[in-house]
């Protein structure tokens, strides 16, 4: 996993509460087991019409937020079945950061493992930043994960929290074969000694 470093980029603005996985990354496309190649089908039934088509309104196909790193959602991103598939989606496609005012559980810690930052804000918070994002490419918002802060374009900064152990592992890059990786030495110290100790095992 790449390690996290601080993002200014267009935000993308999707006001909808309640998004759930289903609508991230629809069911027909959980067929694969490898993370890359699902950014083409990330909102699919919202992206494009029965026949394939782009639908022109909505954000993500527009000129001014196909390049998006960020989503500024409404409330509880994430929520529905617990596929994994949703932040492949979107890492994918490249964003790198959604900041909501709550995210479903099992969404929020699969983003942490998988190089996504999500960030939990006020609504009043996420109301400015929403507001910011949607005047397209001419705003930037910057996220500082080291600082745990958030910039609209006219400066205004926002404090967020985050668990310091899933901000580290962020930063550092390591998902969970990286932290297991860590510790390559003592396993390989303890199967040894395993090894010696109960042969017949």
């Amino acid at each position: 996993m790449e390690k996290f470093e601080n993002v200014s980029g267009v935000a993308a603005p999707m006001p909808l509460i309640n998004i759930d996985t289903d609508m991230i990354i629809p069911k027909q496309f959980l067929k694969t087991i490898k993370r890359s190649g699902l950014g083409v089908n990330l909102f699919d039934e919202m992206r494009y019409d029965d026949k394939g088509n782009e639908i022109s309104d909505f954000v993500l196909n527009q000129t001014a937020y196909r390049d998006a790193e960020i989503i500024v959602a409404g409330d509880n991103f994430g929520c529905g079945s617990s596929r994994e598939h949703a932040p492949w989606a979107l890492k994918d496609f490249g964003i790198k950061v959604i900041i909501s005012t709550s995210f479903a559980d099992i969404f929020y810690n699969n983003s942490f493992k998988n190089g996504i930052l999500p960030v939990v804000l006020p609504k009043e918070a996420v109301d400015v930043l929403m507001e910011d994002a949607q005047k397209g490419s001419n705003a930037r918002i910057t996220v500082d994960l080291e600082n745990q802060t958030v910039s609209a374009t006219d400066g205004t900064e926002f404090k967020f929290e985050v668990d310091p152990f899933k901000k580290e592992c962020l930063m550092d890059g390591l998902d969970d074969i990286g932290l297991t990786m860590q510790k390559v030495k003592a396993i390989d110290t303890f199967e040894t000694e395993y090894g010696k100790n109960m042969p017949w095992v």
